[in-house]
């Protein structure tokens, strides 16, 4: 049941994605263009995807288990440091460059977009990076 759960709020994600924008490299590009053409649409999504979000983490800190029986798995990391700030610099450089984050880019992949394939290989890539990273620092 987790399973077919997880996959049932990841195709909605998805459709929420596309529905949205946020898998189109242009919109999202236009979005981050603050010197020239701004689109300023998705900033409306981001605030309805935060608004969501506060809903349910408010919810879900007042449960010690999910409507699945599953404990709950938050974060408890507070510290801004040096490792957050430089992986977020990496993220939004890569959003800024490719135009797509990683959901929107696996939404690409499986509509078959050719270039989705350079952006998840790259992104492999790094994570797989930062396995060998943590692993080094152990």
């Amino acid at each position: 049941m987790p399973i077919f759960a997880a996959a049932l709020a990841g195709v909605i994600f998805g459709i929420g994605l596309l529905l949205s924008g946020m898998a189109n490299p242009g919109k999202v590009l236009g979005f981050l263009d603050l010197a020239g053409h701004w689109d300023p649409s998705l900033a409306m999504v981001m605030a309805g995807a935060i608004a969501v979000g506060v809903v349910g983490f408010t919810v879900a800190k007042r449960r010690s288990h999910s409507l699945l029986k599953l404990p709950m798995q938050l974060p408890t990391a507070t510290a801004i440091d040096r490792r957050l700030v430089i992986g977020s610099a990496l993220f939004g450089i890569g959003w800024g460059l490719a135009g797509v984050c990683p959901g929107p880019a696996l939404v690409t992949l499986a509509m078959g977009v050719p270039q989705a394939i350079v952006f998840v290989v790259a992104m492999l890539a790094g994570m797989w990076l930062f396995h060998f990273m943590q692993l080094k620092d152990k």
